[in-house]
């Protein structure tokens, strides 16, 4: 799993940041990844003045940001861009408000407001026949909030009406007849439309609910009544159904809110074990799990060993096996054995509420097709009204058309005017794609990201804990120089067992098994990129690499022949040196993941170039490079060398991407254009900061992403073509006098059901292993 992250300060993406390294040469023990505040919704369809952008929220009480707070209102009337447009109209001219955010997939707006405006904002939300509530718990609770179920009644009434005046009119039975029915079935099923489109109207927004309502009114107002039925009937059961899709893409991480069980097993003062609901566990606390059940809160295991299912955190086909000491998650599955653990974080705090509260800011997050195709929307629906008008006005003033036919061709016009199908492609397939991403253990902080995955160009790795298992065992030790071989070993073990580097691990895990006795260390300090220091009985001590021994000046020939003959061979060397001549050299070796060769292998086929960039040395870095099949490698790495390899690749073509796992990554991982966090189940910050975080420590999930961004994009480009090819088709027929009403709404609603579909085949990919 990866390593424990010290807290960092919050920045935004691409800041350059330096960072203190505890390490020498490559990567420390520490994960981290860049810091990225997620973007929020700019301009949809009505775009307000405003354009100030406030960060996600989670939802609650309102959080003050200086003279302003924001505050989380759940609207569950509005899913659709037709309900955010309104808003953005009617909220956007109040002084009070600066700023807003929308995530329609989980009917949350987030107000940027002065804190006196709250009331008259929650009043102006009314008046538009919506209810508002100030949001508690989470966006996703909103998400999951069952909406009072409607009578079927009505539309059943309508359709079996509008069938009947179908009837009447084809058996050419009495005009008033069909007239009644027809008035009946409207009247049965267009309550809520007609409600809609007049608060539309008012607001002076022409939404679909508005120019349903004008349309099917001029077609009865002609005496189109079997057809003014008939759409009516057609656009309200699309609607329905459209409603039931949007549903499925809502309710995407609604698995992952059940993963967790309510109650836990938990130890009492008295000594008994007592089953209480989570949310009153608190830290430290002693759980205890039997065979089969769910694991309800993240904690180490104090006690017994057992197999755990991973699946649901990290996207891990095979179980794990655990034991003393080992971490373990909320929602994950205990399939044998049974033990005990210490609670390490609270159920709104566990690795799982982290993922979910993720996906949640990255839903209300915009993509750049998403960006373009609310733009692009707020110029379609005025043309395409405009068009209409001359269509009705023009041809019987300027030509002597019948009136009759040209309006009835702009009414069939104003159905095809919205852009429904259009705007709402776009979030449905992102949100799917987020989801399907969490479901393999890929964390992705928004739908910038997702995209910017399919053109990925480069990809630089660190080595430590990323390519290699990040656990070095010691596979030499000689004494230089006369030294005494037992004070060799005991000042060395002494300072690395201060050490959190996975070398300066190996080196006192090999001393703890030969039973040395380690020496008490003054004046401990950790040398950036090259090693450490300490004062041992009143001697000073560095324990570092090759490039320390270089900058003291203590690197003689016959060592630099040693040494090449082990880095060659790759295997890390440590020398210990004092304050006159080298006493020992240590060398250790890592081993490669399996995973790491598929993974280089699959982001070739690809078409992904890759780079290595270690603290290691050079021959060290080739020799791994060589076993998996890495393009290029680098050595002897510092943070700012990594840093400007990374702008050295920026600009060649194509994105570039940075993957890692230690501090010293995090100014290489800020400046590119996706950072990848490795191994970051368990390690809040980490996915709360990371672009893309892997869950696990399988670089397989690299290619995997990529091809889901890949995949991701051509759905967003399939909906953009089919929402407006669609649209075109239609509004070539309506002008050759082949298009009639029924038609467009099939045109629109048929084309937003159409595009939800396909987005939602994302959800429906099977997870590759």
């Amino acid at each position: 799993m990866g390593k424990t992250l010290p807290q960092m300060p919050m920045s935004t993406h691409h800041e350059h940041r330096s960072h203190d390294d505890h390490s020498h040469g490559d990567e420390s023990g520490c994960t981290t990844s860049p810091i990225s505040v997620s973007p929020v919704a700019t301009c949809e369809t009505a775009c307000c003045s405003h354009d100030v952008k406030p960060a996600p929220v989670a939802l609650g009480k309102p959080v003050a940001m200086g003279a302003r707070v924001q505050t989380p209102i759940r609207i569950m009337q509005m899913d659709c861009p037709t309900e955010e447009a309104l808003l953005r109209k009617k909220l956007g001219s109040m002084a009070g408000v600066s700023g807003m955010e929308f995530n329609l997939m989980q009917r949350v707006l987030t107000v940027t407001h002065e804190p006196q405006a709250i009331e008259p904002i929650l009043d102006a939300v009314r008046s538009l026949g919506f209810t508002p509530e100030i949001a508690t718990g989470t966006a996703s609770d909103a998400a999951l909030t069952p909406e009072p179920a409607k009578p079927w009644w009505p539309l059943a009434l309508a359709g079996v009406a509008a069938t009947a005046s179908e009837a009447v009119h084809w058996f050419g039975l009495p005009t008033w007849l069909a007239a009644l029915l027809a008035v009946t079935a409207v009247l049965a099923c267009s309550i809520t439309t007609y409600k809609k489109g007049w608060v539309a109207i008012r607001n002076g927004n022409l939404n679909i609910n508005a120019l349903m309502s004008i349309a099917v009114t001029g077609a009865l107002v002609l005496g189109q009544w079997p057809e003014a039925a008939m759409v009516m009937v057609l656009f309200t059961v699309a609607e329905l159904i459209e409603a039931k899709s949007l549903d499925r893409a809502r309710h995407a991480i609604q698995g992952l809110m059940q993963l967790a069980p309510e109650l836990a097993t938990v130890l009492q003062d008295d000594g008994n074990w007592l089953e209480v609901p989570v949310k009153s566990v608190s830290l430290q606390a002693r759980v205890r799990i039997k065979p089969g059940e769910r694991i309800a809160l993240d904690g180490t295991i104090v006690s017994g060993r057992s197999t755990i299912n991973q699946a649901p955190i990290t996207g891990e086909s095979l179980p794990v096996d655990k034991t003393e000491g080992d971490a373990v998650f909320a929602g994950t599955i205990n399939e044998s054995g049974s033990f005990e653990y210490l609670v390490t974080a609270a159920a709104g705090d566990s690795t799982l509420a982290r993922i979910i509260h993720a996906v949640e800011e990255a839903q209300g997050a915009k993509a750049p097709t998403q960006r373009f195709v609310d733009q692009f929307a707020r110029v379609y629906t005025p043309v395409v009204f405009l068009i209409a008008l001359a269509v009705a006005i023009l041809p019987p003033l300027l030509t002597g058309g019948a009136w009759f036919e040209w309006v009835y061709k702009a009414l069939v016009l104003l159905v095809i005017a919205c852009p429904c199908a259009l705007v709402i492609s776009t979030p449905v397939t992102i949100v799917s794609g987020l989801a399907a991403a969490a479901r393999q253990g890929i964390l992705v902080k928004g739908g910038a990201y997702l995209e910017e995955g399919r053109k990925l160009a480069w990809l630089a790795l660190d080595k430590t804990g990323t390519i290699t298992h990040g656990k070095p065992m010691q596979t030499d030790f000689l004494v230089l120089n006369g030294h005494s071989q037992t004070d060799v070993r005991a000042v060395a073990a002494s300072l690395a067992n201060r050490s959190d580097h996975p070398v300066s691990r190996a080196l006192a895990a090999a001393a703890r098994q030969e039973g040395v006795v380690l020496r008490n260390v003054d004046g401990f300090e950790a040398l950036p990129g090259r090693g450490v220091k300490g004062v041992i009985d009143g001697q000073s001590y560095h324990l570092g690499n090759h490039r320390l021994i270089h900058e003291q000046g203590r690197c003689s020939a016959e060592l630099e022949a040693r040494l090449t003959v082990m880095e060659e061979q790759g295997k890390t060397v440590i020398l210990l040196t004092d304050e006159h001549a080298v006493q020992g050299l240590f060398a250790v070796a890592d081993t490669v993941k399996d995973s790491s060769r598929q993974a280089i292998a699959e982001l070739h086929e690809l078409g992904i170039k890759t780079v290595m960039l270690t603290g290691d040395n050079a021959h060290t870095a080739r020799a791994i490079a060589a076993q998996v099949g890495i393009d290029e490698a680098r050595g002897d790495m510092l943070p700012e060398d990594k840093l400007k390899a990374i702008e050295g690749k920026i600009g060649q073509g194509g994105s570039v991407g940075m993957v890692g796992d230690g501090i010293n990554d995090a100014p290489a991982l800020a400046r590119a254009d996706i950072g990848f966090a490795m191994g970051a189940a368990g390690t809040g910050t980490a996915i709360e900061t990371a672009d893309v975080a892997l869950m696990d420590d399988d670089l397989r999930k690299l290619p995997r992403f990529v091809r889901l961004s890949r995949r991701t994009h051509a759905l967003l480009v399939q909906n953009i073509v089919l929402a407006l090819g669609i649209k075109a088709v239609f509004l070539v027929l309506t002008l050759t006098g082949l298009g009639t009403m029924w038609m467009a709404v099939f045109a629109d609603v048929g084309a937003s059901l159409l595009v939800v579909g396909n987005g939602l085949r994302l959800l429906r990919a099977n997870t590759p292993h």
